[in-house]
C-alpha cells in the first residue's frame, strides 16, 4: 500500500448490510489503495437520561462484542490485514460523518428496520450520505437477499442505482 494515510470508513452495526459493507469495502480497499477502518458506535438511548446511572462497560462492551461478530461473519479466520477497528460513542450519524472527514470512501449499511417499506435509505444512512465530506456507498440488501448499492459520489450528484 502506497498511502497509508487512505482510508475506507466502514459502519458496522451487526446487520447483514453492515457485513456486506465489510466485505464491498475489503473488494474496494486495494483500488483505493486504502486500508478499512471499521467503526461501531454506541449511545445511551434517551430513557437513560437522567433516571439511571449508565453502564458505560455494558454498552460500549456490547458494541464491541457487535464488531467483532460482523467482522468474524464477513471475513472468518481471513480478515484482511490493513483493517483498523474503533468503538464510538454518540450518535451513529454525527460520528460516522465524522470519522469520514478525511476518509476515501465511508460505507454503511442499510438497515432497513425503519417503518417505511420501499424506502431507499434509512436514517444513517442518509444522514451520512447528506453530510459527509467523502463519498457515501450505502449497501442495501432486501428480504430477497439482493444486494443493492447507493453511490453518493459528490455533493452536486444525486444518488444513484448501480
Amino acid at each position: 500500500m502506497n498511502n497509508p494515510e487512505a482510508k475506507i470508513v466502514v459502519g458496522v452495526d451487526g446487520s447483514d448490510s453492515s457485513v456486506q459493507a465489510l466485505r464491498l469495502a475489503a473488494k474496494l480497499a486495494p483500488a483505493l489503495d486504502a486500508r478499512i477502518h471499521a467503526v461501531a458506535c454506541w449511545d445511551f438511548p434517551q430513557i437513560y437520561a437522567g433516571y439511571v446511572p449508565p453502564d458505560f462497560e455494558a454498552f460500549e462492551g456490547a458494541a464491541r462484542h457487535t464488531l467483532a461478530e460482523a467482522l468474524g461473519k464477513a471475513f472468518g479466520p481471513d480478515a484482511p490485514v490493513e483493517i483498523t477497528q474503533a468503538i464510538v460513542r454518540g450518535p451513529a450519524p454525527a460520528k460516522l460523518v465524522e470519522a469520514g472527514a478525511d476518509a476515501a470512501l465511508l460505507v454503511v449499511g442499510r438497515r432497513g428496520h425503519g417503518g417505511f417499506i420501499g424506502m431507499h435509505l434509512g436514517s444513517v444512512s442518509s444522514a451520512c450520505v447528506s453530510h459527509a465530506a467523502c463519498p457515501v456507498l450505502v449497501v442495501h440488501a432486501d428480504s430477497n437477499h439482493r444486494h443493492h448499492h447507493l453511490w453518493r459520489g459528490s455533493k452536486d450528484k444525486g444518488a444513484a442505482k448501480l
